[in-house]
């Protein structure tokens, strides 16, 4: 059984689409993170970076527990572990490994940033709007053309690279992307959003969702952008 600590984020809606396509058995546990519950000591012991998402195995490599955190190594563990998701012929493998490195370094941070500064940053600074809306949509642009010559990112087969990237294409418009204007996402998103084990994934926690995309108060504020973040623990 996988212990999956989580929240409905695109890091945390990774894990969940990986688990629901792989068909692993797991049980969810909410990380409230506009609450703080991801500075709990408990929850430092397996993500110490005190980041969602994190999983613990109960029947690890070794037949031992085991606690991976970091979406993207969580993906490749995953997969790892059930063979599944990851291409077998080389060249399509380091592909899917390009594209996912891709994601976690580029289009995660890139449109997380585009979001918190046309969203939730308390002064309005141009400059950075500007700068991470200009940059979400230069990722969108490399993305577009990788999928005008491949259907997957890495290539013929769908795989732990697009269930990275995916969830980072939800919503887009709050990241200043009109995904219209970018037709091979667009085929590519609609294609991965009806998968039946997407949609499944994408229900995790969804009492919380609503409340989750609700402008935060000045503790969830604090807690996420202000000083809290940056206190040693």
């Amino acid at each position: 059984m996988i212990d999956v600590y989580t929240w409905p984020t695109p890091n945390g809606h990774k894990v969940h689409i990986a688990l629901e396509e792989m068909g692993l058995p797991y049980r969810i546990h909410g990380v409230n993170i506009r609450e703080g519950e991801q500075f709990k000591p408990e929850f430092l012991k397996i993500s110490p970076n005190n980041r969602i998402p994190a999983i613990v195995d109960s029947e690890g490599p070794d037949g031992k527990p085991i606690s991976v955190f970091e979406s993207g190594a969580i993906l490749l563990y995953l997969s790892s572990k059930t063979g599944k998701l990851l291409p077998a012929d080389l060249r399509s493998r380091w592909s899917c490994t390009e594209w996912l490195m891709w994601q976690m370094g580029g289009l995660g941070p890139m449109m997380g940033q585009a979001n918190h500064f046309r969203r939730y940053a308390k002064e309005k600074i141009q400059y950075a709007i500007d700068r991470y809306t200009n940059e979400a949509n230069r990722l969108t642009g490399v993305l577009d053309k990788r999928l005008g010559a491949a259907r997957y990112t890495a290539g013929k087969e769908y795989s732990i690279s697009d269930i990275a990237c995916f969830p980072w294409l939800r919503g887009a418009d709050a990241r200043g992307v009109n995904i219209e204007e970018y037709p091979n996402v667009k085929r590519w998103f609609d294609e991965i959003n009806a998968r039946a084990a997407v949609q499944r994934a994408l229900k995790t926690l969804a009492e919380v969702q609503a409340a989750n995309t609700a402008p935060h108060s000045d503790k969830s504020w604090e807690i996420l952008f202000g000083k809290a973040q940056f206190q040693r623990r």
